[in-house]
């Protein structure tokens, strides 16, 4: 394992202490709330190697003007890796409106859910719950499995079942819009994104495209598994869970109460062929960076956007994959330069508050209800719970 792969997963851990985080350009509308959830799966379930059997979640939400927020870190008390945003952790939630809708987040291959607080934080300001899980085998805070890296069509089934646990949550069941669901994941969490909308995968075809002139960066395994493309090609040829799991990758993922999705930076789209994408009928905005290697836009991005009937792409100059991610401290450019060295000019807060501004536009109408009315100021979109 790399040695910045093994400093991100010792340092995987939420901490607070008083040190200057990055703020939002954009209005906030909420204080933050910050909870954390082990759900337990009551059904068979596919946790692909993982050896916790529950899918743990990170969940941000608004909360009352009371609560006092502070900057939270990814990493030891003394050594933070990542800022993570403001948040109160455990506070009382917010009591108007009586409900709020819920935003699903899904983090990149290896990654976890807490890499995607910089917009989980900013969505709780503005009146969503959003919930981030950690994809079982295949995020750093629990370890990872090869079947983890290779079963991808699953982690739709994650996100859909963490929906059924938040609906049951005794703290906050009664507090989510059911009618107003939606969803935004970072590189293969944005080709979760796809399937989750009904996009349909044919790992056949990723093969071919992997196997002809075309092959791109995407055929390469990643610095976070580096064995991966050897590994699945034994798992499906070895192991009879994948072989069986691998005779499902062309199943329908959607979740009809996922009302529109968000993108960032999506892999995989050779995965997908144009029949497989043309049937999606919710919302799609998709943002990507153009200096993007380690996800060429070219078969991934753009392929997408062709291709999915309404899809929006938005193109950010210069930006690469990893500035997406929680914005590093000091500590991390030093310690985790694959992670956090962004493009020469490239801003990652600013870039973090750009797409943030484009989800809470896309979300704010897509997710639209009626029956609110206008009641963010200055730069916001509403309507807004």
């Amino acid at each position: 394992m790399p040695r910045w792969l093994v400093l991100f997963c010792l340092t995987c851990f939420l901490t607070a202490r008083p040190l200057a985080a990055a703020d939002s350009n954009t209005a906030a509308v909420y204080k933050v709330g910050l909870a954390y959830r082990s759900f337990e799966v009551n059904k068979p379930y596919d946790w692909r190697g993982a050896k916790s059997h529950t899918l743990s979640v990170a969940i941000w939400y608004p909360a009352a003007a009371s609560a006092i927020e502070q900057p939270q870190w990814i990493g030891p008390p003394n050594k933070p890796m990542f800022a993570a945003g403001r948040a109160a952790p455990n506070a009382t939630p917010a009591t108007s409106p009586a409900r709020f809708p819920l935003i699903l987040l899904s983090h990149g291959t290896g990654g976890a859910a807490l890499q995607m607080a910089w917009l989980g934080t900013l969505f709780a300001a503005h009146g969503y719950i959003a919930v981030a899980v950690n994809h079982p085998g295949n995020n750093a805070m629990e370890g990872y499995s090869a079947r983890g890296f290779s079963t991808w069509w699953e982690r739709a089934r994650d996100l859909s079942t963490v929906t059924d646990s938040m609906l049951e949550d005794p703290q906050f069941r009664g507090r989510i819009d059911s009618t107003r669901i939606g969803a935004a994941g970072f590189s293969l969490g944005g080709y979760t994104m796809i399937e989750i909308a009904g996009g349909i995968t044919d790992p056949e075809v990723f093969t071919r495209f992997c196997q002809s002139a075309a092959a791109d960066g995407i055929c390469k395994s990643p610095p976070e598994f580096p064995t991966l493309s050897e590994d699945f090609q034994k798992l499906s040829q070895t192991d009879a869970d994948f072989q069986t799991a691998l005779r499902h990758a062309g199943d329908s993922y959607r979740d009809p109460r996922v009302r529109a999705v968000f993108a960032i930076a999506p892999a995989l789209g050779p995965a997908f062929p144009e029949s497989g994408l043309r049937t999606i009928s919710v919302p799609v905005h998709i943002v990507a960076g153009s200096a993007d290697t380690t996800v060429p836009i070219a078969s991934s991005a753009r392929y997408f956007a062709a291709h999915i009937p309404g899809a929006k792409l938005t193109l950010l100059p210069g930006v690469g994959h990893y500035t997406f991610l929680d914005t590093c401290t000091e500590d991390g450019r030093h310690e985790l330069q694959l992670l956090c060295e962004d493009g020469r000019g490239v801003n990652r807060d600013s870039v973090h508050v750009r797409t943030a501004d484009l989800a809470l536009e896309f979300f704010g109408r897509t997710l639209h209800d009626p029956a609110q009315t206008e009641r963010t100021p200055g730069r916001m979109i509403a309507p807004r719970s």
